[in-house]
Parts: structure tokens; C-alpha cells; sequence
């Protein structure tokens, strides 16, 4: 695996290199769970969901890292105003988290621990600072001296002095310096608190990573990853902390997915613009929405719309109607071997786009290389080579679910998705026989023309309204398949 990863701690693609080869260590920033999952998380779960998916496709072992934040001050606010302790408020969206990845074929991390479940790990890292001089307390809160990191704003690639000629932070006159950031908080009357040296209180959001991460992962590990925002100050202040208790680098590779805007604006609940997964699914099937968030390499934005989610459940639609016409042709697909690639080596082209920093948009254009491909030869019903047509048909159907394995899509018979479709009041459409009939003169028209793609275009089309073609000696014949 030749695998380069742009590395924000670098700013430039790296190859990569584990610390244990074979192994992969990976610790990625979990939601806080005070509200429903929105888009902008999706993208960044189902992005390291793939990286993980490919490292283990390569043979590695993955040990995946993903927390969640039980406890903070937007959970205490909304705890309060909806009548609910805290924990209770967590458990809910932690489980409602959980019903949205499921449903977007998430993989489940090895680990999802809980900050109120590693309180004991965070109050002794802490103290560690305090005893190093690398943090100091007043009056019941403790706070990370910044100035006491040689390497601070490494990361993000700011200077601590630029930082302070432009300072518009929070002035606390007890700070030694205005970036100095709290590590421990004392607590309010009515907030939820844990004993400590310093008195009862709760952690600092940046600490508990940093805590979590060194418990489960150890000192360095190989990736650390979470959305754009959390460069500065989230990782950059993680990186501190760290390493100023163990001494060591707390990440070989740092990962940073970018942003979902929608309709080229950016999202924000004050544009009313925030769309949750849960409410993206009710109109939009859940691989059409994963296929729609790896469509453009991770660290560029993308732009959520009706129109992009319209196209991608298309594209979704493609890909199933191939595997459904392979199907017909040679029967249900055989146990999957791991033999030679005989569709066309789009295995190792695949496998080149994503050792590309990952970069699912070009893997995805492979996939559909590989459909485009593979509809042409059974028009004419024939291999390539000395390859026979039904081995070349199951060698491509073994390729699309590889890629599909990888991408986290696919995970469904095409009778199975097809159906669905049929009976979801969402994605049903009258079939029109004046309509169908017209499309099929158009791409008899392209056949004779040899314009197969726009013929293998228009039969996709169709597909996707449930439309089955077969071609015949006497001519062309459908019908509507439920």
C-alpha cells in the first residue's frame, strides 16, 4: 500500500508510514451530544469510516478511536431548559447518533468512550500538568499555560505572538495569558460535578481527548482526525497537553475533512440552513446521501443540495441496475474469492485513487468506469480476451462490490434496493408508456449510431424507473419489474 496522506501538522501529502507496520492506531473527535447529528458531522464519520474500511482492505489491523462528549455546557444549557438531567439529555442524541450512522452504514469504532466514563484518566492528566508547571489553578479552575509549550500553534501554523496583537478573546484577568485554556472547570450551583484536587467541578473540552486518546491508544498514534474547524484551538491546544505530559509526538498524521455548505451557503442555525441526517433520510436514500458526502475528495468542500442528492441517488441507481442486469445474465454472485481482476484492472485503479490521500472522488469515478464498461460488453454479450462473457461478468460484479465494500455502499441485493424504492411514497414515479416508448426509440437511435454510452445512459435511466429492456432478435421489449 503506497499510500500518501496530506498531513495538516506538515501542510503537504506524506507517505504514510505506521507506527507498527500492519497496525493503524486512529483517534477521531466524536460529536457532543447536546442535538441531532447534522450533514457536516456525517461527513466527517463516514469519511474515516472509509478510511478505515480501506486500511483493513489492505490487510491492516485498525484500532478506531471515536468519543463522545457527555458533558459540557451546551449539553448543561439544554438539560436545563428542557427539564432533563444532563446524562439523560447525552443518552438520548448518543442514541439517536448511533440510529443515524447505522443507517448510513457507519461501522461502529472499536472504542466509543464516554468523557464521564474516563473522569478518573482526565483528573490525573491534569494533575500531571500542575505537578510539571505546565498549568496552575485558581480558585477551583485549572488552566493550561500556553506559554509553557515551546511547539504552540505548530499545528495550525499561528504564532502565539501573532496570535496576541490580534487577540479577540474572552479577557479573564486571572489568565497569564488571554490563549491560556481551561483544563478544569469549577462548578455552578446546579451543574453536574466531579471530586478533585482542586474542588468539585467537570473538565475542560480540549482535555478530555487528550486523556481518552493516551488510555486507549498510548502516547503517539498513527492518525488523528476530526472536521476543519477543530484545527484551532481543539487539536492545536490537544497537541499541548499531550505532549507536554508524555514527551512524545501525540499523532504522526493529522486529517482534516472540509465543510458541507448548502446551496453554496454556509450552514448555520441562524441562516436556517441546518439540516440533521435524520431529516436528510426521510427524503433521500441513506447510500444515495453517503454516495452523495465521498463525492468529493475530503478536504474540499461540498455543496448539499436537492439537485447533487438527486443526482446521486441516479448514479446509486446505475450501479444496482448493472449488478441486476449481471444477475439476470449469469445468475446471483458466487463467494467472493480474491482471484485475479479480469474486468479491466479497475481493482488497482481504484486502489490508486485512494491511495491518493484518499481521494474517494476519483475512486468513485472508477466504480463507474467499471459500470460503463461492463453494460457495454453485455449488450454485445461478450468477454474480453480469452476471457468467456460470464467470467468477465462475475469478475466485474466481484470489482463493483470490492470498490462498494470499501466505499460503504452496496450493502443491499438489487431486488432488494429496487423494491424499496417501489414502496417508498418518496421515490415513486408514474410510469408514463408514451415516455418509456420515446426513450427506447432514442436509444435504438444512439445503438445504431454506436453511441454506447448514451445508450447504456438511457437504459440506467430506465432502470431507475423500474423499467426492464430486454434486446431480442425482433426487437426491444420491457416491462415494469416490483
Amino acid at each position: 500500500m503506497h499510500l500518501n496522506i496530506y498531513n495538516t501538522l506538515t501542510r503537504k501529502k506524506e507517505p504514510f508510514k505506521s507506527i507498527e507496520p500492519g497496525k493503524i492506531l486512529m483517534y477521531v473527535c466524536g460529536p457532543t451530544v447536546y442535538d441531532s447529528c447534522h450533514i457536516g458531522h456525517a461527513r466527517a464519520f463516514v469519511v474515516f469510516d472509509v478510511i478505515v474500511r480501506y486500511f483493513k482492505a489492505g490487510g491492516n489491523t485498525v484500532t478506531y478511536v471515536r468519543n463522545f462528549t457527555d458533558v459540557d455546557d451546551k449539553i448543561i444549557q439544554r438539560a436545563h431548559a428542557a427539564g432533563v438531567s444532563p446524562l439523560d439529555l447525552a443518552d438520548k442524541f448518543i442514541e439517536e447518533f448511533h440510529s443515524d450512522m447505522d443507517a448510513l452504514h457507519v461501522e461502529r469504532p472499536n472504542f466509543e468512550p464516554r468523557v464521564t466514563e474516563h473522569m478518573d484518566n482526565i483528573i490525573t492528566f491534569v494533575n500531571t500538568l500542575v505537578q510539571k508547571g505546565a498549568a496552575y489553578q485558581i480558585d477551583g479552575d485549572v488552566f493550561f499555560a500556553v506559554e509553557s509549550f515551546e511547539g504552540y500553534g505548530k499545528l495550525s501554523g499561528r504564532s502565539l505572538e501573532d496570535m496576541q496583537a490580534g487577540a479577540r478573546v474572552d479577557v479573564d484577568p486571572r489568565k497569564r495569558n488571554p490563549f491560556d485554556f481551561a483544563l478544569w472547570k469549577s462548578a455552578k450551583p446546579g451543574e453536574p460535578f466531579w471530586e478533585s484536587p482542586w474542588g468539585r467541578g467537570r473538565p475542560g473540552w480540549h482535555i478530555e481527548c487528550s486523556a481518552m486518546s493516551l488510555e486507549l491508544l498510548g502516547r503517539s498514534f498513527d492518525i488523528h482526525g476530526g472536521g476543519k474547524d477543530l484545527i484551532f484551538p481543539h487539536h492545536e491546544n490537544e497537541i499541548a497537553q499531550s505532549e507536554c505530559v508524555t514527551g512524545s509526538p501525540l499523532a504522526r498524521y493529522w486529517i482534516h475533512n472540509g465543510f458541507v455548505n448548502i446551496n453554496h451557503e454556509k450552514m448555520s442555525k441562524s441562516l436556517g440552513n441546518f439540516l440533521v441526517v435524520k431529516d436528510v433520510l426521510k427524503h433521500f436514500h441513506p447510500e444515495a446521501v453517503r454516495l452523495f458526502l465521498l463525492s468529493k475528495q475530503y478536504r474540499k468542500p461540498i455543496d448539499f443540495s436537492d439537485g447533487a442528492l438527486r443526482e446521486s441517488t441516479t448514479a446509486l441507481d446505475r450501479i444496482y441496475a448493472l449488478l441486476q442486469r449481471i444477475e439476470r445474465e449469469i445468475g446471483p454472485a458466487e463467494e467472493a474469492t480474491e482471484g485475479g481482476d479480469l474486468s479491466g484492472g479497475y481493482w488497482q485503479q481504484f486502489c490508486e485513487a485512494m491511495n491518493d490521500d484518499f481521494n474517494t472522488a476519483r475512486a468513485l469515478a472508477v466504480v463507474f468506469d467499471t459500470v460503463r464498461h461492463t453494460n457495454r460488453h453485455l449488450n454485445n454479450k461478450e468477454g474480453v480476451a480469452d476471457v468467456p462473457a460470464s467470467e468477465f461478468f462475475e469478475n466485474a460484479r466481484h470489482a463493483i462490490h470490492k470498490m462498494g465494500r470499501v466505499l460503504g455502499l452496496l450493502n443491499h441485493s438489487p431486488q432488494d434496493y429496487f423494491s424499496e424504492k417501489i414502496t417508498s411514497h418518496m421515490q415513486e414515479q408514474a410510469i408514463d408508456t408514451v415516455t418509456v416508448e420515446g426513450m427506447l426509440e432514442e436509444r435504438e437511435v444512439a445503438r445504431r449510431d454506436k453511441d454506447w454510452k448514451k445508450a447504456d445512459e438511457i437504459r440506467d435511466r430506465l432502470a431507475a424507473l423500474h423499467v426492464v429492456i430486454e434486446d431480442r432478435p425482433d426487437g426491444t421489449i420491457w416491462k415494469i419489474e416490483k
